[in-house]
């Protein structure tokens, strides 16, 4: 008798875990960062979430130029012109060994490949916490069904572990998916970026219709939604979207809670990091008075509880 083929463990690329989150769904919560994105937000903050695999961060200000980062690079990419550090990227093989030589973490390997058995192993050494706080594990990202397999999988093995699962997702992916994740998903952390239709392809890259589909028939299927709402000065900050937000959690039966997310522009120094261009330099942090003006706003246009995360 022929003993049969075990089949390869499900991985996916992982780029953060971060305990002890209080703001992304109920309790304190484990929140699992995953990359790869389909969308390319103008004001995305994590912008080492948008590519699949391994990414090189290098933080210059860090560097004492002792040069072993040039030592330990196989194609010479890491260099130092003039007294000026350099990391020539096109050349690169993200093979880590720049990062693994750095002793001052100048260098950072961003990503890395996991399995559903590590990840949940590392998640459930709070489980205390979860059972007293109501929280529970949290996907995000980047866009967590960009790795679809890997996100199902590792939400299955965490409800079949007992815990509490939501999946924060902007949206973008086929509705079977979708259908596949109620399954196993107790709460969605929907995000809602733009309510004019050109304005969201200009600042996200793409259409919002598939992204307002897939919200309908979560909320036909009686899902328990939150939306999600980032706010940004110059952007989608407008009085229009604002009451675009209260409008669609009124006209949906499930929205459990409409969060505010205020911007903040931190992702620009991770883009720089990762030697990728920012769409947002004239950013800026919000007001507080702003902030308090459009949590009016939608609070006096909607049921549905507004808080500001």
């Amino acid at each position: 008798m022929t003993r049969g083929v075990e089949p390869p463990p499900v991985t996916g690329w992982v780029y953060d875990i971060q305990r002890f989150s209080i703001h992304d769904g109920p309790g304190i919560r484990t929140t699992v960062f995953l990359k790869g994105c389909p969308l390319r937000c103008a004001w995305c903050h994590n912008p080492e979430s948008q590519d699949c695999g391994v990414e090189i961060a290098m933080n210059p200000g860090l560097c004492i130029g002792c040069g072993r980062c040039l030592a330990a690079c196989p194609r010479q990419c890491q260099a130092m012109e003039a007294g000026r550090r350099l990391f020539r990227r096109e050349g690169c093989l993200r093979c880590g060994a720049c990062a693994a030589s750095c002793p001052v973490r100048a260098l950072e390997v961003i990503g890395k490949d996991r399995t559903v058995e590590s990840v949940l192993q590392e998640v459930l050494q709070d489980k205390p916490f979860y059972e007293t706080s109501g929280g529970g594990m949290t996907l995000s990202g980047g866009e967590p069904m960009a790795q679809f397999a890997f996100t199902l999988a590792l939400a299955r093995a965490a409800k079949e572990a007992g815990l509490h699962v939501c999946l924060e997702t902007c949206g973008f992916a086929a509705w079977e998916q979708y259908e596949q994740m109620l399954e196993v998903t107790d709460v969605f952390l929907y995000d809602y970026k733009e309510s004019d239709p050109v304005r969201h392809r200009e600042f996200t890259g793409v259409p919002p219709d598939a992204i307002l589909d897939n919200l309908r028939r979560l909320d036909e299927r009686g899902a328990a939604l939150v939306l999600r709402c980032p706010l940004v000065p110059g952007y989608n900050a407008r009085d229009g979207h604002l009451r675009a937000i209260a409008d669609l959690a009124n006209g949906l039966r499930h929205v459990q809670e409409v969060n505010l997310m205020p911007y903040h522009p931190l992702g620009e120094a991770k883009c720089d990091r990762l030697g990728k261009e920012s769409r947002l330099r004239e950013s800026r942090f919000p007001d507080e008075s702003e902030v308090s003006r459009w949590l009016e706003t939608v609070a006096a246009q909607t049921r549905v509880p507004v808080k500001r995360i």
